[in-house]
């Protein structure tokens, strides 16, 4: 089990560097807060639902991030990239970097990272973006059940009425479906992985998770 007080100076971490990005701190908190966790690696995702499927995968397979000097970090937005990696990344605290980023984005990645002096190899690509991917890996049929479990049968089948999503495919409607709703996405991260075959995720989740 995670050591509490090493939880709560995560969490304390990642509160700072947040307001570090943001310009309302210098950072000295941060890096005090590093040190003492012996943080080594930061893993840069763009959103919360991200953050709950890398924590939930983690978590599955007995990892345990903060004991390991990992640090997992939700930038709010692909485009904060530049600057989260500046602060974490070798001009800031020298933490390595990895993390995932959607195809779309992949250019605000790449530059963000060349600026900082952090290698780009690190960072793995999901082809839309990790709902997709997931989607993917399970299926149509058992996301819909996964839904259904949910007690969001009535929504979803609100949702599918809407003449935008007559005629597209299936995963593209769940897709699109998981982002209606604020924190929507955020749940079924956590829950898709939870659905995942023991061992099995899908490959940019599957190759973070393995090379931190």
């Amino acid at each position: 089990m995670a050591d509490t007080r090493a939880l709560a100076d995560t969490r304390a971490f990642r509160d700072e560097v947040g307001r570090w990005a943001v310009g309302d701190s210098g950072g000295d908190t941060a890096r005090d807060l590093a040190v003492g966790l012996g943080l080594r690696t930061a893993v840069l995702l763009e959103g919360p639902s991200d953050f709950a499927a890398v924590e939930t995968l983690a978590a599955r397979r007995g990892r345990d991030l903060a004991a390991e000097g990992v640090c997992v970090v939700s930038m709010g937005g692909a485009m904060s990239i530049a600057r989260y990696a500046e602060l974490l990344g070798p001009p800031g605290l020298d933490l390595r970097l990895t993390g995932l980023c959607d195809e779309r984005e992949r250019g605000f990645y790449e530059r963000g990272l060349t600026r900082a002096g952090a290698p780009r190899e690190d960072f793995f690509v999901c082809v839309a973006d990790l709902e997709d991917e997931l989607i993917r890996a399970l299926g149509p049929a058992r996301v819909e059940e996964i839904i259904r479990a949910e007690g969001d049968l009535r929504p979803w089948q609100t949702f599918l009425s809407q003449p935008a999503q007559h005629g597209r495919p299936r995963h593209q409607q769940l897709r699109r479906f998981l982002g209606t709703k604020k924190g929507r996405k955020i749940r079924y991260g956590a829950l898709l992985v939870e659905a995942l075959d023991a061992g099995r995720a899908p490959a940019p989740l599957d190759d973070l998770l393995a090379r931190v």
